[in-house]
């Protein structure tokens, strides 16, 4: 249990509770029903958890993983009871999200040894992209670092005006050109005056399109060039941004993504909001990249530094 007794503020907690209510609520009244009337973890049990698990957006492959372990380790202890299910899950999901992520830090840092340190941020139109880019802003500076954004969202004039828009809320320079601009040019620009103003951050939207992959790639190829006369070896970070109600859809998504560009973190919005919660797991261990951010409400600061044992813990609802 000495895992599960992490620090972890208890604003934080409660807001992760409670944006992961939807999910935990359809999982375990799942769950409830396709063991009912049984006493051990046996076959049966096992064939309606896989069913649990994958109707709960944790994906096959994840899945079978879960499954897999959770076979095992009753063969080894030779009987376990339906009571101990709960704790084997919550084990066993745990160690899934171990072998993908590195230790999580409980704030919004940036390596020292790299500034200005550069996010390019990708994903579809309407995943919460700009809020999110809008929230990591206003996190970094609640943490004394100097943020510059860049809205190299050219395609939509509106991308630009809703980073607008958070820049002013938060406070942060914003570099922008008129719709229809060089994203390449933006990006430039952006680094360039970061520099000037020796930022410590610097956040670049891009445009959501998927409809055709090889000018996506060719677009962030692009930017990532231009970039790199300015800073070398950037962007130090590609953050994917997928809605987390969209369940297998956000597979999908992260899939065309990584053929896309080299995606490095991801951030899973909307959490609040479905009960799809359970993609978090399935994303993360099926495309080994880490989930940096969570979204779990609507508010400024209900984006958190995705925390995998608070995650499990508020998943499977552990006292203290």
């Amino acid at each position: 249990m000495s895992l599960f007794k992490k620090i972890f503020s208890p604003q934080k907690k409660e807001a992760l509770d409670k944006g992961l209510e939807k999910t935990k609520t359809s999982f375990f009244s799942k769950l409830g029903k396709a063991v009912a009337g049984k006493s051990k973890v046996d076959d049966d049990v096992l064939d309606n958890l896989e069913e649990v698990l994958v109707t709960s957006d944790v994906g096959v492959s994840t899945t079978l993983k879960v499954i897999e372990r959770i076979e095992a380790r009753v063969a080894k202890d030779k009987y376990v009871g339906m009571e101990e299910l709960n704790s084997l899950l919550r084990d066993e999901i745990a160690g899934l999200l171990a072998e993908t992520h590195i230790e999580e830090e409980q704030e919004f840092t940036v390596p020292k040894d790299k500034k200005p340190y550069v996010i390019m941020v990708v994903g579809v139109n309407g995943v919460g992209k700009t809020t999110t880019i809008g929230k990591l802003a206003y996190q970094f500076k609640k943490q004394g670092l100097k943020v510059v954004l860049g809205a190299a969202d050219t395609f939509r004039a509106a991308a630009i005006d809703q980073l607008q828009v958070w820049a002013d809320r938060v406070d942060v320079p914003i570099i922008k050109q008129d719709m229809g601009s060089d994203p390449a040019s933006v990006a430039f620009d952006t680094l360039s005056s970061a520099r000037s103003q020796d930022a410590d951050v610097v956040i670049i939207d891009t445009a959501g399109r998927l409809h055709n992959k090889i000018n996506l790639m060719n677009e962030l190829t692009k930017i990532k060039r231009v970039m790199q006369k300015v800073v070398e070896d950037t962007p130090h970070e590609v953050l994917l941004v997928l809605d987390g109600s969209t369940g297998q859809n956000a597979f999908e998504q992260a899939k065309e993504f990584t053929k896309a560009t080299e995606v490095t973190a991801l951030a899973v919005t909307k959490l609040d909001g479905t009960a799809k919660g359970g993609v978090v797991i399935g994303i993360s261990d099926q495309f080994q990249i880490p989930v940096k951010y969570i979204g779990v409400g609507e508010g400024i600061e209900d984006l958190q530094a995705f925390d995998k044992i608070a995650f499990v813990d508020s998943f499977f609802n552990l006292g203290d």
